[in-house]
């Protein structure tokens, strides 16, 4: 699947301050649970994640590992 072929989703929260956001979508086939892009330079390609893999990146954001 092509990231041309999904809706990209961006939070609501990230609104147009021309900060840094990303941009989620999930396949409809299953094989890809998420996908995920800079949503300022889409060009620059995505990654996508099965779905196991991005219930452990989203466990890890809620824990706050990822905090900088």
């Amino acid at each position: 699947m092509e990231a041309k072929d999904v809706t990209w989703r961006k939070a609501a929260r990230s609104g147009s301050n021309g900060g840094g956001c990303v941009a989620v979508a999930f396949s409809s086939d299953g094989l890809m649970a998420g996908m995920v892009q800079d949503s300022r330079s889409p060009e620059r390609g995505h990654l996508a994640v099965t779905p196991g893999v991005f219930r452990a990146l989203l466990e890890s954001i809620k824990r706050g590992e990822l905090d900088l």
